[in-house]
C-alpha cells in the first residue's frame, strides 16, 4: 500500500474500557476475520491475558479498508491500559500517527485516560475521542462528552460506539481515513525502521516488530542495527493479519515484522534502528524510547539449584520483548543463587512470575518486593539500593531518600473525605483538587511509592465503592526517617526477610511480621526465637515453642527424682540442639512479609 493510503493508529484507554473489544470489531468489519473466527480478545495471544481479561502486551495487525472507491491499508495497534504496563503504550504511540481515545459511557474520564491522552499529545498524534459501551442501560454519553470537552478535546466529531453490538465501528474506520494523517517518510531514502517490540521463536530466532519510517526492507537485504553495529541478512519480512503473513517487501510507513537470523536474545534492543548494512554516517538513528526505570524489586530464586541455568535462560527471553524488566545475579544466605529483578509495579511482577512458570516451566521462589531507595553517605556519596539488605547500618548513612510519586485519584465527589484520610495516613502531601463535573473530582497528592505498591489500590477501590481510578508517575526522591528492619530467625538475620520501614511505624510492622512468621514456620525440636531488630536493638519478639516428647511416659510410681532426671536430660539435649540445629523457612514465610505490609 502506498504512503498516502496508509494509516497507522492505536486505541488507548483506561483499563477495562473496551480497547481489545473495539479492535476485535474492527477486524470483523474490515473482513480480516469472519464471523466464525470472531472471539473476544482476539489479539491477546497469551493465556494469561485471557484469564485476567486484560491486555499485557501490545499487538499489531494490518487490515484493508475500502472507502469512496479507494483502498486503504490500516495498521492497528491494540495497547494495554494498566498503569504498570504503560510503557507498552508509549512504544505503540511511537509507531502511529493517530489514536482513538476510548472512554466508557458509564465511568467517564478515568485516571489512565488522562495519562494516555498526555502521552499521545506529547507524541504529536491526532486524537479522536470515542465513547464506548453506549448500549449499557445506565450510560450517560452527554455527561461524558462534557468531561472530554473539559480536557480540551474537540467533541464535534465524537464517535459513539458499542463494542458488544458493533455500533459505531464503521464511523471509526471512516474517521481513521479522514482524520488521521498518512505516515511521513521518504520513500527514496535509505532504510530506517524503528524496532518497537520483539519476541523469541525457538526455531527461527528473534522476530523483530518494525515500523518502517524511510525506505523499504525486503528479504535477502543486508541490514545493520545502528545501536549495536551488528549486520545481518533478512530472511523474511511480513505483516500481521492477525496471523504472521509473509510479504515480499515492507514499504515506507508500514508496520510488520522481520526475521534476520538473530540467534541471541541479547543482540536486539527495543528502540534500536534498522538500517542498510552499508549505511554511512548520513543515516542517523531514529529517536528511541526513554529507558523505563524499574520501581519495584524482588528476588527470584529457583526452588532447586539445578534449575538455575533454566531460570537464567527464561529471564533472558522475557527481557527480549519487555524492555522495562531488568535482572542481575545475586546470592542469599537463605535461598542460595538467584536474581534481583526490577519491575514497573506489582502487576508487572506477577505477570513475569506467571510467565516464567507457564512458558518456561521453572518453579521460582519469590522474596518480598520493595522499592528503590537512595542512601546519602557521610562522605557525600549517593548510593542507590534496590534491596533492604544493601542499606548500610552502623551510622554510615547520613540520610535515606525514598521515591515519591504524584498520585491522581478520580473519584465521586462524596468520597473526597475518605480518600484524603487514606492519603494522609500514607504520609501523603496534598497538592490540588479539580472538578471534572459536579459529581466527579480529581485529587492530587504526593505519596511515597512504598505506600502505594502494596494495597493502596484495593483500599481506594473499597472506599470509592469501585468507582475510583488512579494513576501515578515518579516525581523524585525525598529524605525521610527510614530504618532497616532486620528479621532474625533463631538469632540469625535472614536477608530475604528484611524490610525498610518508617521509624514511626517500624514497631508495628516488625510485630506483625514476626507474628505472621510464627504461624508460617513449623515447630522444630528446639525453641526458635523470632526477632525484629533495628541495628543491634530488638524491638519485637515471638518464640516458637519446641516439639516435646513425653519422656516420662514409662515412669509410673517411684521416686519423683527419676522423672526430674529424665526431664533435665531432655532439656540439656534441646539446649545443645538449639546451637547446631537449622531452622527450615518455607516459601509461605517469605510471602507473609508481603501480605503483612
Amino acid at each position: 500500500m502506498d504512503v498516502p493510503h496508509t494509516r497507522n493508529f492505536c486505541i488507548i484507554a483506561h483499563i477495562d474500557h473496551g480497547k481489545s473489544s473495539l479492535a476485535d470489531r474492527i477486524l470483523l468489519a474490515t473482513g480480516a476475520i469472519t464471523e466464525r473466527e470472531f472471539q473476544n480478545q482476539l489479539l491477546d495471544s497469551m493465556d494469561l491475558e485471557r484469564e485476567r481479561g486484560i491486555t499485557i502486551k501490545a499487538s499489531a495487525v494490518s487490515v484493508r479498508y475500502r472507502l469512496d472507491g479507494e483502498d486503504y491499508g490500516f495498521n492497528l495497534i491494540d495497547t494495554p491500559g494498566h498503569v504498570d504496563v504503560s510503557y507498552e503504550v508509549s512504544r505503540s504511540l511511537a509507531a502511529a500517527e493517530g489514536a482513538f481515545l476510548g472512554v466508557v459511557a458509564v465511568d467517564g474520564v478515568a485516571a489512565q485516560t488522562l495519562a494516555n491522552l498526555y502521552l499521545a499529545l506529547e507524541g504529536d498524534l491526532e486524537v479522536v475521542p470515542v465513547i464506548n459501551k453506549i448500549d449499557l442501560p445506565n450510560a450517560r454519553p452527554l455527561e461524558v462528552a462534557e468531561e472530554l470537552s473539559g480536557l480540551g478535546l474537540d467533541t464535534e466529531g465524537l464517535i459513539l460506539t458499542s463494542a458488544k453490538t458493533g455500533q459505531g465501528v464503521d464511523a471509526m474506520l471512516e474517521a481513521a481515513v479522514r482524520r488521521f494523517p498518512p505516515p511521513t517518510g521518504d520513500v527514496a531514502a535509505p532504510l530506517r525502521a524503528l524496532i518497537f517490540d520483539s519476541e523469541f521463536n525457538d526455531y527461527r530466532g528473534v522476530v523483530t516488530y518494525l515500523r518502517v519510517v524511510d525506505g523499504q526492507v525486503a528479504a535477502r537485504d543486508r541490514v545493520r542495527l545502528l545501536g549495536t553495529g551488528r549486520t545481518y541478512e533478512v530472511d523474511e519480512v511480513g505483516i500481521f493479519t492477525p496471523a504472521m503473513r509473509r510479504v515480499e517487501v515492507l514499504p515506507t510507513g508500514s508496520v510488520g515484522y522481520a526475521i534476520c537470523n538473530i540467534k541471541s536474545v541479547t543482540e536486539v534492543r527495543v528502540g534500536d534502528t534498522l538500517a542498510p548494512a552499508e549505511a554511512g554516517p548520513a543515516v542517523r538513528p531514529l529517536p528511541g524510547y526513554v529507558q523505563p526505570k524499574p520501581m519495584v524489586y524482588c528476588g527470584l530464586y529457583p526452588t532447586t539449584n539445578a534449575e538455575f541455568p533454566a531460570l537464567r535462560a527464561a529471564l533472558e527471553k522475557l527481557r527480549l520483548n519487555d524492555a522495562s524488566f531488568t535482572f542481575a545475579p545475586e546470592t542469599s544466605d537463605a535461598l542460595g543463587f538467584g536474581f534481583r529483578c526490577g519491575f514497573l509495579g506489582l502487576l508487572h511482577m506477577e505477570v513475569v512470575q506467571e510467565r516464567l512458570e507457564r512458558e518456561a516451566g521453572v518453579d521460582v521462589c519469590q522474596t518480598a518486593p520493595n522499592v528503590t531507595y537512595q542512601v546519602l553517605l557521610h562522605g557525600g556519596e549517593l548510593r542507590e539500593v534496590d534491596s533492604p539488605s544493601k542499606v548500610p547500618e552502623g551510622g554510615e548513612a547520613e540520610e535515606i531518600r525514598e521515591p515519591v510519586v504524584r498520585l491522581s485519584v478520580i473519584c465521586p465527589a462524596d468520597c473526597i473525605g475518605a480518600i484524603m484520610k487514606l492519603d494522609e495516613e500514607r504520609r501523603g502531601r496534598y497538592r490540588s483538587t479539580e472538578y471534572l463535573s459536579p459529581r466527579r473530582v480529581i485529587l492530587t497528592y504526593d505519596l511515597p511509592l512504598s505506600e502505594i505498591v502494596y494495597d493502596y489500590y484495593d483500599k481506594m477501590k473499597s472506599l470509592t465503592r469501585g468507582y475510583g481510578t488512579m494513576d501515578y508517575h515518579l516525581e523524585g526522591y525525598r529524605a525521610a526517617d527510614l530504618v532497616r528492619l532486620n528479621i532474625l530467625v533463631g538469632g540469625q538475620a535472614v536477608d530475604a526477610l528484611s524490610v525498610i520501614a518508617h521509624r514511626d511505624s517500624a514497631y508495628h510492622v516488625g510485630k506483625r511480621l514476626i507474628a505472621r512468621l510464627k504461624k508460617e514456620i513449623p515447630r522444630h525440636l528446639f525453641e526458635v526465637p523470632l526477632q525484629a531488630a533495628i541495628g543491634g536493638r530488638v524491638i519485637a519478639r515471638e518464640t516458637i515453642k519446641p516439639l516435646r516428647k513425653n519422656v516420662t511416659a514409662k515412669c509410673y510410681g517411684g521416686d519423683v527424682s527419676r522423672k526430674r532426671k529424665l526431664l533435665e536430660k531432655q532439656k540439656e539435649g534441646k539446649r545443645r540442639m538449639k546451637h547446631v540445629g537449622n531452622v527450615e523457612i518455607p516459601q509461605e514465610a517469605f510471602m507473609a512479609v508481603l501480605t503483612e505490609r
